[in-house]
């Protein structure tokens, strides 16, 4: 199993910053592979930025060029910088990690951007 613990959401002016952190529960070598996704009210959750255990990445349209996915190994965590914020960009973040076939979540951070 792994247990996945986010942090760093919360209130930002448009075209600010933020940056989201992830922190598994186990070597993150281990872990197929990473990811941010987000959940709007009244919407589906959809991919965000996912990073493979080889580090390979890739973006949702919405965010290329303005978020960027990364870890550090020795901390077990995986960040999100999300630059020149939209309001759009309002959601409830969640961290995941595939491991052994299973799909694993965080509990979530919720990003609020004004405008």
């Amino acid at each position: 199993q792994v247990q996945l613990v986010e942090s760093g959401g919360g209130l930002v002016q448009a075209g600010g910053s933020l940056r989201l952190s992830c922190a598994a529960s186990r070597s993150i070598f281990s872990i197929n592979a990473m990811g941010w996704y987000r959940q709007a009210p009244g919407k589906q959750r959809e991919l965000v930025a996912r990073m493979s255990s080889g580090g390979s990445t890739n973006y949702a349209d919405s965010v290329k060029g303005r978020f960027t996915v990364s870890r550090e190994n020795a901390k077990n965590t995986v960040y999100l910088q999300m630059n020149s914020l939209k309001p759009e960009d309002t959601a409830v973040y969640y961290c995941s990690a595939r491991y052994w076939g299973y799909d694993y979540w965080g509990q979530g951070t919720q990003v609020t951007v004004s405008s």
